[in-house]
């Protein structure tokens, strides 16, 4: 099975500066994601699709595949997720051949295991190839969050709490997308244009080292606790 390893890195944060490489435990925040890549031998390559010439550097100098500056028009606020993967797949199945999966690894997951790697790769081909997407608990069940009315005045539940059990422990687990694991065929991404359908099979992870998303100066504080309190260095 040849699976192709995303990574999308888009320069230009806003809200945490230059965030794809700056320094987290002494390597920069996209490495860690190149380097659980390298460990998994079902990944044929590893690229890296970024419009910032800063980041392909960093990433070339981890052995990871970034054949070009990814174009304008997929570096914008409202590019999508698919339009940069479809880009990338497209180039790469006409350059070096096809593939089986598309596995996107976002570089704001940097403590994703390679444990948690490989059971999504054992699902996906266990599954025929079903497309399969990390989760995780959710911390807030959806039955117990308010929306505010227009007046901003008052609140009533988000969701209509008639049949909802009285007790918290009763309530169905509620699951939510997590970042860190998104694979799925070429061929579906094609043609659904979404990682996710009606016949994704979640990969639950439970570790919440693993599903945390960096988006925020606040997360950015949180990986590095993590990484002081784990003793993780650089490699």
């Amino acid at each position: 099975m040849r699976i192709l390893a995303l990574i999308t890195a888009r320069g230009g944060s806003k809200r945490v500066p230059g965030k794809n490489i700056r320094l987290l435990g002494g390597r920069p925040l996209i490495v860690w994601s190149i380097d659980v890549a390298k460990k998994t031998r079902e990944i044929c390559d590893i690229l890296v699709s970024t419009d910032d010439a800063a980041i392909a550097g960093v990433a070339r100098r981890a052995d990871a595949l970034v054949p070009w500056l990814r174009p304008a028009a997929l570096a914008s606020d409202s590019a999508t997720s698919v339009d940069v993967c479809l880009h990338a797949v497209d180039w790469y199945e006409a350059e070096r051949g096809k593939v089986d999966g598309i596995l996107l690894l976002q570089p704001t997951s940097p403590f994703r295991s390679h444990e948690t790697v490989m059971r999504g790769i054992e699902l996906f081909r266990d599954n025929q190839r079903r497309s399969v997407i990390g989760v995780s608990p959710a911390l807030s069940h959806p039955m117990w969050c308010y929306k505010i009315d227009t007046d901003g005045k008052s609140i009533r539940p988000f969701i209509d709490r008639e049949r909802t059990p009285a007790r918290s422990q009763d309530l169905p687990p509620a699951y939510v997308l997590n970042g860190a694991f998104y694979l799925i065929e070429p061929q579906e991404l094609r043609k659904e244009r979404s990682f996710c359908s009606h016949a994704t099979i979640p990969l639950i992870i439970d570790d919440s080292a693993e599903c945390i998303d960096i988006d925020t100066e606040w997360d950015w504080k949180i990986a590095q606790a993590l990484v002081a309190s784990s003793g993780a260095e650089s490699t």
